[in-house]
């Protein structure tokens, strides 16, 4: 089993919102609840996440990280092959 930190996606739900955050080849990324791609630094991944571990009970949030056996950024390469 492959624990690299490409292989985890972070993902932050709340009652209407759900960010993703996973990195890939080049960094970090987010996509937010619209579906919109942003480059982050690993800090700024912290600083999104750690917010929302402190306050998930006050807010109404939870925050899970997934694994996968291959990168993410691959995991979602190959769902968007199946769709089309």
């Amino acid at each position: 089993m492959k624990k690299t930190n490409d292989t985890y996606c972070i993902v932050i739900k709340g009652k209407n919102i759900i960010e993703l955050y996973y990195r890939d080849k080049d960094g970090w990324l987010k996509i937010s609840n619209r579906g919109r791609l942003f480059r982050a630094t690993g800090e700024q991944v912290l600083n999104h996440l750690l917010p929302a571990l402190s306050l998930s009970d006050l807010l109404k949030l939870s925050v899970t990280v997934e694994h996968y056996d291959k990168p993410y950024w691959q995991t979602l390469i190959e769902r968007d092959k199946e769709i089309k």
